[in-house]
């Protein structure tokens, strides 16, 4: 659009030195509706454009209005040079806008109406060469269409050139995109299979192991008449059941998919509502849906809602948490978790820890606050800013609950 107003410019420009180089008392209703029909097939020629038959004749046709009106012994020989300038407009505008063969063919019909005074003084009486204004010479006429068409032809080559170049550059970027989503693709993929292998591990080695030590002690309170040392030991059994449980949770976590991002939270607000009876108040402020997160960004924000939400469950005195998000200016990722809580202090246990040094990691920061019995996590995390192969090559934020216990 904004090229057509600039060719609508020029021609507007040509037109309007003509009419005031003639003279407006001289320009007479040849000149006027010459430029009438000369501006009316610009405004059609947006309608044409995937039409090339009709294109060339609107270009044609306003050739001739600047023949039939510009020429001399219509309006002297400035107005003859106007023409010309208008010619070589329409030119440009033929080389631009349509295939070669029609390109040709259009510039060889303007150079005719160029040279039809010269060729046949009979049919244009008002344009004879035997006219007492003097006209432009023959050779300058062809000079400059030899040229106009040079520059054309020269002009055509190198937008045809960047033309393959950027076809290139697509296909190039295209490939770049699809290693990289294989690239990342991989990541994950062995990313898993050693968090399968360290499951395994854990199932087969400290499972088995943990299993048979509760058994033991189950064996040896059984068998032992010491009464205090029975109680004794049925504390050990259930201190090692309660290791197999969390063995058993640690696999099960290690066995999942690594889950993160905003759809991740989502879905483990469902399940803790679902599941353990709790109410969630969650929010998105503006500029989350847009943000941009890489995948360490996303696990990181989940895993951080994830531990302060077990922690509020853990130890808040209502069932009730805040959750809220927001992104403003698309730069920085808030988050808040905000919940009741009666103690008078709190400790930063493993959980929380690990929280802090994650986010600190990816270079944001982690707040905490005990005031008025309520329990405040706030969050910061500065959002990537990646051009556009690295967004279409990243794979989409994959997610995972469970990690985690201050």
């Amino acid at each position: 659009m904004k090229s057509y107003w600039t060719w609508l410019a020029i021609a507007t420009a040509i037109w309007a030195a003509a009419l005031l180089d003639i003279g407006l008392d001289r320009a007479g209703p040849q000149q006027w509706f010459g430029c009438a029909l000369f501006l009316g097939c610009h405004f059609a020629m947006p309608l044409a454009r995937s039409r090339p038959v009709v294109l060339s004749g609107l270009l044609l046709t306003a050739g001739a209005a600047a023949c039939w009106a510009l020429w001399p012994g219509a309006a002297g020989l400035d107005g003859a040079l106007y023409a010309l300038l208008a010619y070589v407009f329409l030119y440009g505008a033929a080389v631009l806008q349509l295939p070669a063969a029609y390109g040709v063919g259009t510039g060889a019909g303007l150079l005719m109406l160029v040279l039809l005074p010269f060729v046949i003084p009979s049919a244009l009486p008002a344009l004879s060469a035997q006219s007492a204004v003097p006209m432009p010479p023959a050779a300058f006429i062809l000079l400059l269409a030899a040229m106009a068409g040079l520059a054309g032809w020269a002009y055509r080559i190198q937008r045809e050139e960047l033309g393959e170049s950027r076809e290139l550059q697509e296909a190039l970027l295209s490939e770049y995109r699809r290693l990289k989503r294989h690239g990342v693709e991989g990541e994950e993929t062995v990313r898993q299979q050693e968090r399968m292998r360290i499951a395994r591990d854990l199932h087969d080695s400290l499972g088995h192991r943990l299993t048979a030590l509760s058994m033991q002690l189950e064996a040896l309170r059984l068998a032992t008449p010491d009464a205090e040392l029975a109680a004794r030991l049925a504390q050990l059994k259930e201190l090692a059941q309660d290791s197999l449980t969390e063995t058993r949770d640690a696999v099960g976590e290690l066995s999942q998919e690594e889950r993160g991002g905003l759809r991740a939270v989502l879905e483990l607000i469902r399940k803790l509502e679902a599941e353990r009876f709790v109410r969630i108040s969650f929010t998105l402020g503006e500029g989350v849906l847009s943000a941009r997160l890489g995948s360490e960004q996303a696990v990181a924000i989940f895993r951080a809602v994830q531990e302060a939400l077990t922690n509020a469950m853990r130890h808040g005195s209502r069932r009730q948490i805040v959750v809220g998000f927001e992104a403003p200016g698309g730069s920085t990722l808030r988050f808040e978790i905000e919940n009741h809580c009666d103690h008078e202090s709190y400790r930063e246990g493993f959980g929380l820890r690990a929280m802090r040094e994650r986010i600190e990691a990816l270079g944001g920061q982690l707040q905490l606050a005990l005031s008025a019995g309520r329990f405040t996590l706030k969050g910061t995390i500065p959002l990537e800013r990646r051009d556009a192969a690295e967004e279409s090559a990243a794979s989409p934020a994959q997610v995972r609950e469970g990690e985690g216990r201050s």
